[in-house]
């Protein structure tokens, strides 16, 4: 089992190392998730990015240089995803989820939101609600829409009107028959 603090920590160095070759970051994942009042298990945090394949591998290269046991996971024609680093070492694990050829701008459009830091003083940068949603839209399969249902159920104050626009802008369907189920 991972050292969540120590996670956090480690998460934070890579984010730092990401920004310094010019990809920035943002918290997906459980802990965004959690951050929006939808706690469930995790042992790893996500980091997404917009990051083509040559920059994945130069990343791969850099995180390693630093000392961390790195493994980098192209994708193929099929990959919903534009690859995936897995960094990690004593702390857990932090994965650096690439949405570049895929879904870019939701990660654009999140590091151009609202500046939310998942803690004080720390530099991880969440991603807003709206860009969660689309991601997990995006993502798929029954375990994304339950987390879709369960986080909009613990957040019913959030104003619906940027998630539509922002799953319209990305042509993703299906949150209007999970916004159905969740007022039925």
């Amino acid at each position: 089992m991972s050292d969540p603090e120590a996670n956090l920590r480690a998460a934070e160095r890579v984010a730092d190392l990401l920004d310094q070759h010019g990809v920035p970051a943002v918290v997906i994942g459980a802990v965004a998730l959690a951050a929006y009042r939808y706690v469930r298990y995790t042992e790893d945090i996500d980091l997404g990015v917009d990051a083509d394949l040559p920059c994945m591998r130069k990343l791969a290269a850099a995180l390693r240089e630093e000392g961390f046991t790195v493994e980098l996971r192209e994708p193929d024609g099929d990959d919903p995803l534009g690859g995936v680093i897995d960094v990690s070492g004593s702390f857990g694990l932090v994965q650096v989820v690439s949405f570049a050829d895929r879904l870019p701008a939701a990660i654009r459009d999140a590091l151009a939101g609202d500046d939310v830091r998942v803690s004080p003083g720390s530099n991880l940068r969440l991603v807003p609600l709206p860009q969660l949603v689309a991601l997990k839209l995006y993502a798929g399969g029954s375990k994304s829409r339950a987390d879709i249902v369960e986080l909009l159920r613990r957040n019913r104050e959030a104003d619906l009107s940027p998630i539509r626009t922002a799953c319209r802008r990305y042509r993703l369907r299906g949150l209007e028959a999970i916004l159905r189920e969740l007022h039925s």
